[in-house]
């Protein structure tokens, strides 16, 4: 794993720990493929709390990474699991 890729999981680790009730069930995977995919995994209670209201938090989330791989020449995507 290439530092920046570190910082993209760290960045939506740390923000997802933040708005969840259970951080200790924060569980975030990275998968390289043509783009590397951001697998997040929260409790079943918090999925609604990491989606937001209509998708605000969630397309927020999806933002914030596409932007960090922008420095990098590096295209992400973030996947919420349920």
């Amino acid at each position: 794993m290439s530092e920046h890729a570190g910082d993209a999981r760290l960045l939506v680790e740390q923000i997802a720990k933040m708005l969840v009730d259970e951080p200790e069930q924060v569980l975030v995977n990275q998968v390289e493929e043509e783009e590397t995919v951001l697998e997040l995994t929260v409790s079943p209670d918090d999925v609604g709390k990491v989606i937001g209201r209509q998708g605000r938090v969630a397309r927020a989330l999806r933002n914030l990474v596409s932007a960090t791989g922008v420095r990098t020449h590096k295209r992400y995507a973030l996947e919420i699991l349920e």
